[in-house]
């Protein structure tokens, strides 16, 4: 019954279209169908029934891994965003390289992600309670909101009922997630296409407040020359950290992304990069790009207003183009797709 009800949803706004176009354009309407069609089945507290204690036991697992290996917690709000922004919030993200699929996990844009060990910590713990039942999409998104608070972000209120996909998008990752040192537009339209507005990427790009950036990432801005958009003594720090213009992708060779307050999500990150203290390429460039300079200024002078930034930003990413109803399934392993 859910199904036709479903189908005849989809087939009305499919049929009122060209009256919406008449009143919306670019992001509104990308955002006005997206909203109505797969998000229409995601709800809050999706498991209040079929898993009364879901939502407490991946908030429990998430918190026992914090305490004993902080850096989870960076992972999970990662996670959240390279599984959602390449097709969908569907866990395609943790598939393994098996059975004809190729990981995303070997992807260049992948490099440096971790601790996806612990995500089936976290899985084993919920099919104790609730055997096929919670989506590992669902456990990516509900990590992210609980890692977040860990991290000192806002706290937000997520809809779940995602499924899980039963194919992996490893080709199509360099085209979904932008790289380091894209330009400041094309990160703009890649994030406008899932219906994030300007505003909201700037919060987004916020979470690079927290975690740490290996050298590989860092030393086009350091080595031959350093890049005059560094502040010189920063870039002096950096090159302590990222001794050679070659470093070895294997070595830890790292910085962090905020000295001040490493493991807080906070507008820190907004003030540093005014003062010329970003890591990242695209760190500079939203400071020195006219379209986004504004909000930094906004975002580094409050950080309540980053935060609610944020939540908003999250929650549209997290909603991606989810897959529900009867579509995908319930991995019993997040790492392989049933049956295989």
């Amino acid at each position: 019954m859910a199904a036709i009800k479903y189908q005849y949803f989809s087939t009305f706004v499919f049929l009122l279209l060209p009256l919406f176009l008449q009143f919306y354009s670019g992001n509104t309407l990308s955002y006005f169908i997206l909203q109505s069609l797969g998000k229409s089945e995601l709800q809050l507290k999706f498991y209040s029934e079929s898993c009364p204690k879901a939502e407490e036991i991946i908030k429990e697992q998430v918190t026992k891994l914090y305490n004993k290996h902080g850096n989870t917690a960076v992972s999970w709000v990662r996670n959240l965003f390279h599984d959602c922004i390449v097709e969908a919030c569907d866990a395609s993200l943790l598939l393994e390289t098996a059975n004809g699929i190729e990981s995303e996990k070997t992807s260049k844009r992948s490099f440096g992600m971790r601790n996806f060990k612990y995500v089936n910590t976290i899985k084993e713990a919920v099919e104790t309670a609730c055997p096929s039942t919670v989506s590992c999409a669902d456990i990516i998104a509900l990590s992210a909101r609980d890692g977040i608070r860990m991290l000192g972000g806002p706290h937000i209120e997520m809809r779940t009922g995602r499924r899980d996909s039963k194919r992996s998008y490893a080709k199509e990752t360099e085209v979904f997630i932008p790289n380091h040192n894209d330009s400041m537009s094309s990160v703009l339209s890649r994030f406008q296409s899932i219906g994030i507005d300007v505003e909201g990427t700037v919060a987004l790009l916020g979470a690079h407040s927290v975690g740490r950036v290996h050298c590989v990432n860092i030393v086009d801005r350091l080595y031959p020359n350093v890049d005059p958009t560094l502040d010189p003594d920063y870039a002096e720090y950096l090159k302590t950290r990222c001794p050679y213009a070659d470093p070895n992708p294997q070595e830890v060779l790292y910085a962090r992304n905020d000295r001040e307050t490493p493991m807080i999500l906070d507008n820190i990150y907004y003030k540093n990069i005014m003062g010329h203290k970003g890591l990242l390429l695209v760190d500079q460039q939203l400071v020195s790009d006219p379209t986004t300079s504004t909000f930094v200024e906004k975002m580094a002078a409050d950080n309540g207003y980053y935060h609610d930034q944020f939540s908003k930003a999250i929650l549209l990413l997290s909603e991606n183009n989810p897959l529900t109803g009867e579509g995908g399934e319930i991995r019993k392993d997040c790492r392989f797709v049933n049956g295989s």
